[in-house]
């Protein structure tokens, strides 16, 4: 059997994420208790046609006990010696994204109370969901995300990936507004010709005809370009022989709309030839920032 594991700050869009999984046919239970994952597991595996239960995603959050959040690595490693195939999927937003959230639906932080704010719960939130955290498949920074985007996340990532599958996604992003905290390579495209010194050009994007004109006949795009693919052709194999499932590659430039977007899009074309799920996204790029958020 497959179990997922959602987990993540509150107000980061587990709940989006689990509904994705449960209209997607897996068996889903939001907070469930660490404790109660032996014996689902167990009931799924007395199952003579497990049906819904062969594929089944939990969401675990700090509204657990802390003394079971503190020994979830040691519960984590007795499951994998069952043989169920255990996936964790970690959400987190950065602090100002969580209270811009909570204030706006006005929800009550799990965390918080009388004496305790919710800016203090949102930490204290992290520091108790360390260890889901740093056993993570993968880790989504929701920062900036519409509802929409996770959703698209969630299905092709995560669903959309065959088991021993690696799942690759290229994101652009402006250095100016920081590096994703989701990244596991981050390549700075700061050195190529910038297209927004041609005032003609500032107010088209990466993936706009002019630019991507603009990039090409520049022998070093050429050149950075060949050798990230070269880069990635040589270790990106390393990574799945190791049992990783997910790759995210972040290519920065200064504001996160010409150059890096442009190197994603070249990157994302090459590697959709070679891996069979492949996902580019650009942070930065205006039509995206005006969604609505999780």
């Amino acid at each position: 059997m497959k179990l997922i594991i959602v987990s993540g700050r509150s107000g980061s869009g587990k709940s989006t994420a689990l509904h994705v999984l449960e209209d997607l046919g897996f068996y889903c239970i939001d907070n469930l208790p660490i404790g109660l994952l032996f014996p689902l597991t167990r009931e799924a595996a007395s199952q003579t046609k497990p049906g819904r239960l062969g594929k089944m995603a939990v969401s675990i959050d700090a509204r657990n006990l802390s003394g079971e959040l503190a020994n979830f690595e040691e519960i984590y490693r007795r499951l994998q010696e069952t043989g169920v195939t255990v996936e964790i999927i970690f959400l987190d937003a950065d602090e100002q994204s969580l209270l811009q959230r909570f204030h706006a639906t006005r929800r009550k932080h799990p965390l918080s109370d009388d004496k305790t704010s919710l800016r203090e719960a949102i930490t204290s939130e992290k520091r108790l969901l360390e260890p889901l955290s740093k056993l993570s498949d993968l880790y989504v920074n929701t920062t900036g995300m519409s509802m929409y985007e996770l959703r698209d996340m969630v299905k092709q990532r995560v669903v959309g990936r065959k088991d021993q599958e690696l799942a690759l996604l290229f994101q652009s992003f402006g250095f100016k507004h920081g590096v994703p905290l989701d990244s596991d390579y981050v390549f700075d495209v700061r050195c190529l010709p910038n297209p927004y010194w041609d005032t003609s050009l500032r107010k088209y994007v990466g993936t706009d005809q002019p630019v991507i004109e603009f990039l090409e006949k520049e022998p070093a795009s050429r050149k950075m370009i060949e050798d990230l693919k070269a880069f990635l052709d040589t270790w990106l194999p390393s990574f799945a022989d190791s049992n990783r499932s997910y790759m995210t590659i972040s290519i920065g430039c200064t504001g996160g709309q010409h150059r890096s977007v442009y190197v994603c899009e070249q990157l994302g074309e090459y590697f959709r030839q070679k891996y069979n799920n492949v996902q580019v996204r650009h942070t930065e790029l205006p039509h995206l920032q005006t969604r609505e958020e999780i």
